[in-house]
């Protein structure tokens, strides 16, 4: 596998890499994957969504000499001397912060927009003034909009359906702008329902898995919006953390200034996950009483279908998705099982 063998030349031949986010959900991960590969890694974050268990668990993960190569930031990226800061003598940007959620964005477009395209605009800029050579950032599936086709094919977008949605998608004007103006090297990565360890269950806007997990765990309530046919492209964690690596060392120009979907290319309805949870978690922990789900109304700015065609990214970032979602969903049961039943 081609991430293998990236693995072992980023060990002999470490870089500096920023993790904008460090203490969120997939930031924290990032972070650990690179500190385990002997890099040299910045952390930003303000603490708005990530939160220092994160960055606790990291380092009780990892060696104390791994450990010793990261440093943190606390700041903000709506500010723009703290981005300026945060990238010097930086090779690689992995731009994770922002904040998440269809209908956070709805509630609240304005602070949506402060962090997703003012904070974003803030990063690009000063990575360039700081002479950084590659700018990876999280873009997302919902910029496909309404569009009906599936699988998803980059090229191809709907109309949006959500402020995030713009947000998004304005990170990724940008990046083509950057690119046509001053040769920035930067490369999006249109994220499809990622999950797994370390994501919170918790807050109004907590994805669905870590929500439903937690809930099946603590014996509450579960919750479907809509009929439970609404499907996903559900992406495990290590899947997501590849596709950063990789984008962030290619050295094939013909991968620079586009958006790629990073999901693992398959799909599944909201229905057959609430089944396959339910089951492990009822195979692993027998004392378990899980309720049934309880249906509501569809919301507001969802999409009904997603699935990602991944042929770009495979071509031209040389990406391999290592767990389907049941090989994820495996190992992420492990984990909350570990972390929810361990607390108590």
């Amino acid at each position: 596998m081609k991430f293998n063998k990236i693995k072992e030349e980023l060990k002999s031949n470490p870089k500096t890499w920023l993790v904008t986010g460090c203490a969120g959900f997939i930031g924290s991960n990032l972070i650990e994957t690179l500190l385990k590969l002997n890099q040299k890694v910045v952390g930003l974050d303000n603490f708005s969504t990530g939160y220092q268990y994160n960055l606790d668990h990291v380092e009780n993960s990892i060696l104390k000499d791994q450990w010793s190569n990261f440093s943190f930031i606390k700041g903000d990226i709506s500010d723009y001397e703290t981005c300026l800061n945060s990238t010097k003598n930086v090779d690689i940007v992995l731009n994770q912060a922002a904040l998440g959620s269809v209908p956070r964005s709805i509630d609240n477009p304005v602070i949506s927009n402060n962090s997703n395209v003012t904070g974003f605009l803030n990063m690009i800029t000063a990575a360039k003034e700081n002479s950084v050579k590659r700018f990876v950032y999280a873009s997302s599936s919902s910029v496909y909009g309404d569009s009906q086709e599936l699988p998803k094919v980059e090229t191809r977008t709907g109309n949006l359906l959500s402020p995030y949605a713009v947000t998004k998608y304005v990170n990724e004007l940008y990046m083509d702008v950057f690119y046509k103006c001053y040769g920035f090297e930067s490369i999006g990565l249109r994220y499809f329902n990622v999950f797994g360890k370390r994501q919170d269950p918790n807050g109004a806007y907590a994805a669905v898995m870590p929500k439903w997990i937690s809930a099946m765990l603590n014996g509450e309530d579960v919750y479907i919006n809509g009929d439970g046919e609404t499907s996903r492209d559900f992406t495990y964690i290590d899947n997501v953390v590849q596709a950063n690596i990789m984008a962030g060392v290619t050295t094939n120009t013909e991968a620079f200034a586009k958006a790629y979907n990073t999901a693992a290319g398959g799909r599944e309805t909201l229905n057959n996950l609430f089944a396959a949870i339910k089951n492990s978690l009822e195979e692993n922990l027998p004392e378990l009483k899980i309720k049934d789900a309880i249906y509501r109304d569809f919301r507001a700015g969802d999409i009904r279908h997603s699935n990602a065609n991944i042929d770009q990214a495979k071509t031209l970032l040389g990406y391999e998705p290592t767990h389907n979602l049941e090989e994820g969903l495996q190992e992420s049961l492990a984990w909350y099982i570990n972390d929810i039943k361990g607390s108590k």
